[in-house]
């Protein structure tokens, strides 16, 4: 009897329904579809022949792979200039935004102050604001500041991210606050509290936005077509686009090979650290 009822016990554990089964074949069709477009790109980035680019259906596999559309780039564009650029932009914007959010964060999960909810009501309603809305006052402010054609253009307006508040704030909010009384019977500051409970606790939500930050302002093209017109200061979506040559005659296999370029050290950063992604905003919902 007791060997049946492992069985069965066994079995219902190891069960699919076909709910579970028509969910996962949905997701894994969506996985496909969204995966599809980045195995061309890589593949057209190995084609030595011109005349399988434009192939109906496409390729999933060079037929004579090469290397040589990789040189073409750096032969085309400052390509390592370029990433420099976009590596020093992305970077700054990341590290100011980790400072500057996680301490707003702070100041709204714990501090008690006249008008906070109404401040984060309205922090939060920026969410709502597209940043095609506000380029043309952000221009005007930044020519007039003299910051117009400088990375300082690009790294300062991002600084504050109303979303990063939220994050944190919320993962904030689920760490108890017996921690916090039993540091101020000790004697520690508010500034001590921050540096030396919170920050520690809240590391995983501070990795997220890092990734999350890197990750858009590396792959941005409006910001710095609109605030860099000195091609030696493009980051590298703008740059990228001069691959395409006048009147874009330029080779679509170029284009591919610094497309590859471009996105396989994020596709790798991200796949290593995507854990805590989903581990933080799963701790973050569970008190709000």
């Amino acid at each position: 009897e007791t060997y049946r009822s492992a069985i069965a016990s066994y079995r219902r554990r190891h069960s699919f329904s076909w709910k579970t089964l028509l969910i996962v074949t949905l997701l894994a069709c969506g996985a496909v579809l969204m995966v599809a477009p980045f195995v061309w790109i890589i593949q057209l980035a190995f084609t030595s022949n011109v005349a399988q680019v434009y192939e109906i259906p496409p390729r999933w596999f060079p037929a004579t792979p090469t290397l040589n559309n990789f040189a073409e780039v750096f032969n085309q564009v400052p390509f390592e200039r370029f990433m420099f650029n976009s590596l020093k932009v992305a970077s700054a914007i990341t590290i100011g935004q980790l400072v500057i959010c996680s301490t707003g964060a702070f100041a709204f999960a714990r501090l008690r102050f006249p008008g906070r909810d109404l401040l984060f009501i309205l922090l939060l309603s920026g969410l709502m604001v597209p940043l095609q809305v506000t380029i043309v006052p952000l221009f005007i402010l930044m020519r007039e500041l003299g910051l117009y054609n400088t990375h300082w253009a690009l790294i300062l307006p991002p600084l504050a991210n109303p979303f990063g508040v939220f994050l944190l704030r919320q993962y904030i909010m689920s760490i108890p606050k017996e921690l916090d009384e039993a540091a101020r019977i000790d004697g520690a500051s508010i500034f001590t509290i921050y540096w030396r409970i919170i920050l520690p606790l809240i590391g995983p939500a501070l990795v997220t936005l890092a990734i999350l930050a890197f990750v858009f302002w590396w792959n941005d093209f409006f910001f710095p077509l609109i605030m860099i017109n000195k091609p030696a200061l493009q980051t590298l979506p703008v740059g990228l686009t001069l691959l395409r040559g006048r009147y874009d005659a330029g080779s679509l296999a170029t284009v591919a090979s610094g497309i590859t370029m471009a996105v396989v050290p994020i596709l790798i950063v991200f796949l290593l650290l995507q854990r805590n992604i989903i581990k933080s905003i799963a701790t973050s919902g569970l008190k709000g």
